[in-house]
């Protein structure tokens, strides 16, 4: 498709005006919309929910998620609430061995550059969006916006209330089921045949005191459970993920519990007992979409699940949002924002170079974790060879970490550094 949207040659005058205007208020869109003021933009982003907030349960925040937030000012704003743990341990679900476990302290966190979090979703999402607040953006709710334009090299953005929000440029940063995405790519998420339940519960204390203080991966046929704590060790988050027969015949709910028991009914006590922590009156289907290389229609650019939704399993949904954040922060500083002033036709170079650098990186992401689930829901032989393969590698092996959490420089990973260099040759 055409990197430039339509034209209609007439540019609103009625409507909101601001320098960039960021559609999403969801982490990718809080992100967006705090990196491009601490650029100096007026920045005002519009959510369609009457109030902000995030549904959900844990996230994990890995060093390459909180190297940005400690570019921010905010990590100790996460630490606060959040909670670093020990240990990161695989599991066998049937028979309970331990597969291999990954230390998150000490030599981890100083090759990475940052600490491992786990955080709750609601509280990192409160994290965002206070430093919005604070920050200067402004943020506008019960805003439902149809499509985007470019009109005159400015982005305009149609509502469903009738009001016409125009700036220089327009983050896209609408999710899964973008409304935006149709104006880069004609494709629709991908079910991935596996469902999610969720559920937190205070740790009191009859709750088993062994592995609170690291996060806990049991992998099974079919299906794999994660436990870890929140909110400074006083709720333990549980999430239980299997191949659902329903959701395969396209139910996105299902009216019963019999497809999570028959799940786990050959797994140790331990992870048949951690279901009893799970809500069971909602799961969360699980899809992707395929990657796309283009993210870009005119003064318009997605980021975030809008431009690379992922499944969960590599724990980098919201890492790699507020990756893409960084990244667009860099991308437009000393292009557009200058220190002659804003040059607003630089923002076309700059969401551009945005989308060279990230695309091959979330690509890949999206791709491995793909591969990753797999890794984890086979049985019979493949299992065998996976427990001895997981069994092989040592605590500290950082041969399979590097890639995803390597850094050089504040808040890039080395793999998009190397991206940089090899844009700059290029371009050279």
């Amino acid at each position: 498709m055409s990197d430039h949207a339509p034209s209609t040659g007439f540019l609103p005058t009625d409507g909101p005006s601001t320098d960039v205007l960021v559609i999403g208020g969801g982490m990718a869109g809080l992100a967006g919309a705090l990196a491009l003021r601490e650029n100096g933009a007026n920045v005002t982003l519009v959510e369609r929910a009457p109030e902000f907030g995030e549904v959900g349960a844990g996230l994990q925040m890995a060093p390459n998620a909180s190297r940005v937030l400690k570019r921010w000012g905010l990590l100790e704003k996460a630490l606060e609430i959040g909670v670093q743990p020990k240990h990161l341990v695989f599991r066998d679900a049937v028979t309970g061995e331990e597969l291999t476990r990954q230390t998150l302290g000490g030599e981890f966190e100083e090759r990475y550059g940052a600490p491992y979090v786990v955080i709750h979703r609601s509280d990192l999402h409160r994290v965002l969006l206070e430093g919005c607040e604070a920050a200067g953006v402004k943020l506008v709710n019960d805003v439902m916006v149809e499509s985007v334009e470019t009109v005159n090299g400015r982005g305009v953005a149609h509502t469903a209330a009738g009001v016409d929000y125009e700036a220089d440029v327009v983050i896209g940063a609408d999710g899964l089921k973008s409304t935006l995405r149709p104006s880069v790519a004609n494709d629709e998420p991908v079910p991935s045949a596996y469902v999610a339940y969720r559920g937190t519960v205070p740790i009191t204390e009859n709750t088993p005191r062994a592995d609170l203080e690291d996060v806990i991966v049991y992998l099974g046929p079919d299906c794999h459970l994660v436990q870890y704590p929140l909110r400074k060790g006083k709720l333990l988050n549980t999430v239980a993920v299997f191949k659902s027969a329903s959701f395969e015949r396209g139910e996105e709910q299902y009216g019963g519990v019999d497809e999570l028991e028959a799940a786990y009914k050959d797994c140790v006590p331990a992870v048949q007992d951690a279901l009893k922590n799970l809500g069971t009156s909602m799961r969360w289907p699980m899809y992707d979409r395929d990657p796309i290389e283009n993210w870009v229609a005119g003064r318009m650019v997605l980021m975030g699940d809008a431009a690379h939704p992922m499944l969960q399993y590599l724990a980098q949904g919201a890492c790699q949002a507020l990756e893409d954040a960084a990244v667009l922060q860099d991308a437009s500083n000393g292009t557009v924002f200058t220190a002659d002033g804003v040059k607003p036709e630089a923002w076309g170079d700059a969401i551009r170079e945005f989308n060279v650098l990230r695309a091959g990186r979330t690509a890949r992401v999206q791709r491995t974790a793909r591969i990753w689930g797999e890794s984890w829901h086979v049985s019979g032989l493949a299992r065998t060879l996976r427990n001895l393969l997981f069994k092989s590698r040592k605590d500290n092996d950082f041969r399979y970490n590097d890639w995803l959490y390597g850094q050089e420089g504040d808040g890039v990973p080395a793999a998009q550094a190397a991206c940089t260099r090899l844009s700059d040759r290029i371009s050279a």
